[in-house]
Parts: C-alpha cells; structure tokens; sequence
C-alpha cells in the first residue's frame, strides 16, 4: 500500500503507525511492573469468568463505597447495547443480543427471561446488601439512596426507546413512596432524573439532556 500513495499520504499514515506502537509501548511498560499487591486488602486476581460473580464483586464495591462515604453517586452498566454474551449457566449458548430480536418465538423468550430473572436476583442481591448496611443517620443506605435499575429498550425485539422498564429502589431519605407501579405519561426519562437532582437538593439544574419537566416520582 505505501508504494501507492503519495508522500503526503505516506507521512499520515507513518504518523499513524508510529502512534499505534507509541500506545503498544506505554501499555508494555505499565504492564512490566506488575500487579502491586495490598497487604491489607484481599483483591482478586482478575474479572471473574462468571458473570454474577463480576455482577456481585461490583455490587459489593458500590455498598463498600456508599458505606465509606467515598461517593454517593454511581453508574454501572452491566452489558453494552450489544453486548452477545452467552449464559452457559443458565443454559443458554445463543448471544444476548442475538436473542433480544426473538420474533416473539417462545423459546427465545424463554432464554430472555431467564437472562433478565439473572440479572435482577443480583440486583436484588445488591439491594439487600444495602438494607442491611446503616447510614450515619441510623437509616439503611437503600431508605436514604435511590437506585435506578433500568435498560435502554422497550422492546429489544423492536429496539423501541419509549416505555422504558424502570426500578427505582429506595425512598431518597423517605422522599419517594415505595411498594407502587407507576405508569407515567409519555415523557423524556431526563424528566425523571431532573426529580431525582432536585430531592438531592441540587440547585441551578433547569434542563438535562432532552427533560421537558421534572416531577415525576410524587
């Protein structure tokens, strides 16, 4: 190819090489020093193959650290939009993504509920661990949090992104009334998180993203 092209082409692409190998370099040598052990903490030795137990060990992170106070905002995206992955566990060898489009055929539907039911007992996992845990208030870290469990489909057969299914866990230090379904009125899910800022008490948000409002959760 670089007896095709011109000498102006041919820099471009020396200078694109050359940035590839300065990027190999830098990684090769961040990597020779090592994993550098804690005494003091017991960390594991990579991702875990399994894919509740990585939902588990990211989950247990996120009560370590609303416990310690070292945060109180946190985003965790279990799998991207097309992210294939099978779930041998659960007996099913096809690709997530590959059986969102299930045509509505029962046995896709089936391998979906069983991915989504998954998915959910960790979340309910991560739940417990944090009505279990106590904020400096005496409360639990759920009754003063509010966890959006939520996916960017209505319908992965489709691919819509309306009548998005939403969980909302926690009361937000008793501001949300919990134990209900609600089915709101068509609206950005910006709206949504507009509400949430405001029962954070952060000021001087009028719009996020595409909102069109910002009471939703009365």
């Amino acid at each position: 190819m670089q007896r095709k092209l011109g000498d102006k082409e041919e820099r471009k692409l020396d200078e694109y090489l050359s940035s590839i190998r300065e990027i190999e370099k830098r990684i090769e040598h961040a990597e020779s020093f090592g994993a550098v052990p804690d005494p003091a903490v017991d960390t594991p030795k990579g991702v875990p193959a399994e894919v509740g137990d990585h939902m588990d060990l990211m989950y247990d992170l996120l009560v370590l650290a609303f416990q310690t106070d070292s945060t109180r905002i946190a985003t965790m995206m279990l799998g991207h939009d097309g992210d294939n992955r099978p779930y041998p566990q659960l007996g099913v060898a096809d690709g997530h993504h590959n059986i969102s489009h299930h045509q509505e055929k029962a046995d896709l539907l089936d391998k979906i509920g069983r991915i989504d039911e998954h998915h959910v007992t960790h979340f309910a996992r991560f739940l417990e661990k944090l009505d279990a845990a106590r904020d400096v208030d005496g409360r639990s870290l759920l009754d003063n949090s509010m966890i959006v469990y939520a996916g960017g489909n209505g319908d992965g057969n489709r691919h819509t992104h309306d009548n998005l299914p939403i969980i909302m866990a926690g009361c937000g230090g008793n501001s949300i009334e919990t134990g209900r379904y609600l089915k709101v009125p068509e609206a950005p899910m910006c709206n949504m998180f507009l509400d949430m800022l405001d029962r954070l008490k952060i000021d001087g948000v009028d719009q996020f993203g595409d909102s069109t409002g910002r009471r939703v959760l009365a």
